[in-house]
């Protein structure tokens, strides 16, 4: 088994791959108009629109609805990335900081209120 990717459910694809373009610094590849992805060298997340629910499950995900996961991804250094999206990024829950296991971290919502998390270990 091999990871593929992280995919979440939004109600504007659009919107939310321009903020990921911006803050991964990597364009998406669009496969339609309601998906995209974007692929970094650990990992992918794909951006899926409300359309592509019901080909899975009808009403097995909802849009702007996720208070459990966290998404991560490492950057060599945070506070340099802060900076550079410092005007960029509307909703910071944690400004830099270190964590009792050593990580600096950097924690803000995407435009759907999903947690993203850049840190450095």
């Amino acid at each position: 088994m091999q990871f593929a990717s992280v995919r979440i459910i939004t109600a504007d694809v659009a919107r939310l791959v321009a903020f990921y373009e911006r803050v991964l610094g990597v364009p998406a590849a669009w496969a339609t108009e309601h998906f995209a992805e974007l692929r970094t060298d650990g990992a992918t997340l794909a951006i899926a629109g409300t359309a592509t629910v019901p080909m899975f499950a009808p009403g097995s995900a909802r849009p702007a609805a996720n208070a459990s996961a966290i998404v991560e991804f490492q950057v060599d250094d945070v506070d340099r990335v802060h900076k550079e999206l410092d005007d960029f990024l509307t909703d910071v829950v944690n400004g830099p900081a270190t964590m009792p296991w050593g990580n600096r971290s950097l924690l803000f919502r995407d435009p759907d209120g999903n947690l993203v998390n850049f840190f450095t270990r």
